[in-house]
């Protein structure tokens, strides 16, 4: 039925035209936002099949987001709806240097935040249905139930012989370090595929001498570690280290590159199964994703396959 199935919250996002500041705007742009939801987004536009599972309110703001998603190509059936209840804001004021581009969340006790494993489909989850169960630590972190109800779903995934994919994707904002800490070590034994940003490795692990020193807290897992402008480094199993430049793109909007990267990666990978190749093109999803507005990495596999050899999209195509 599925390629990947993803868990996760999907906020409005309200963000101020013309790079006005919240406090002076008198108008806010609408998009949706959320890590998971991202990642299938990129994943079914490049052509895998995505279902993406979630908690809502069952109201138009709700409708907007599920519409949003589906509209891509992510199997949305199995959301919950939850009536009188809230969906997760947040307000983003994009800057240019030297000002940095802020994000204010508004989204503590929404619907997704109330979810529990029993909210939990187990159609997805039934052997033979799907390949791999993918989440984040976003997820993890906002609330005690949400992340029991990520738990359930990876061990149904692993009941079911799916693959389990965890994005680390630390939110300050969330949690503390103490407190995250223990919870990612967790996952980090559990997964099958990891992804890390080699920021974050120095934050929750600052005892470690290099990022891929982590993969040693790792089950037999694949750890993929993105690092910005210098590209992205794998260790396999095995512990052999994969390298990948970054591709050079014009910004437009970074919100949303790291999942772009993840939803490459991810499609390429069970394509293929070959580390080198993925990476590749997690690259070239970031890159397409970095050059255009919004969340959402709103790319083809022939725009993928036009970067990777090296051929510039950046003309007007006639």
């Amino acid at each position: 039925m599925f390629d990947v199935v993803t868990l996760g919250e999907t906020m409005l996002r309200l963000t101020p035209p013309a790079l006005e500041r919240l406090e002076r705007t008198r108008s806010l742009d609408v998009h949706s936002g959320g890590s998971e939801s991202n990642t299938a987004v990129a994943l079914s536009r490049l052509g895998s099949r995505v279902c993406w599972l979630s908690r809502l309110p069952d109201n138009p703001l709700a409708d907007l987001v599920c519409g949003e998603i589906a509209r891509f190509g992510v199997d949305t059936r199995f959301v919950v709806r939850a009536p009188g209840e809230r969906i997760g804001t947040y307000y983003y004021e994009p800057a240019g240097a030297p000002r940095n581009s802020r994000v204010y969340y508004d989204r503590a006790g929404s619907a997704m935040a109330r979810i529990r494993p029993e909210d939990l489909p187990a159609a997805p989850f039934e052997p033979g249905t799907s390949r791999l169960f993918h989440t984040t630590g976003i997820t993890v972190a906002i609330s005690e139930t949400a992340r029991a109800t990520a738990r359930q779903a990876a061990d149904w995934a692993r009941s079911a012989g799916m693959q389990v994919c965890f994005d680390v994707n630390h939110r300050r904002n969330l949690w503390s370090v103490a407190d995250a800490r223990g919870h990612y070590d967790e996952w980090l034994a559990l997964a099958d595929l990891v992804f890390i940003a080699e920021r974050d490795v120095a934050l929750l692990w600052p005892e470690l001498g290099s990022a891929v020193e982590l993969h040693a807290r790792c089950r037999d897992a694949i750890l993929v570690i993105t690092r910005g402008a210098e590209g992205s480094v794998a260790v396999t199993p095995q512990n052999r280290q994969i390298s990948q430049v970054a591709i050079q793109a014009t910004e437009v909007e970074r919100l949303g590159r790291g999942d772009a990267f993840s939803g490459g990666f991810i499609h390429q990978w069970l394509a293929s199964g070959d580390v080198a190749e993925a990476l590749r093109w997690g690259a070239a999803v970031a890159a397409l994703k970095f050059a255009m507005p919004g969340d959402m990495a709103l790319v083809t596999s022939e725009e993928v396959e036009s970067v990777l050899n090296g051929n510039r999209i950046s003309q007007v195509q006639r």
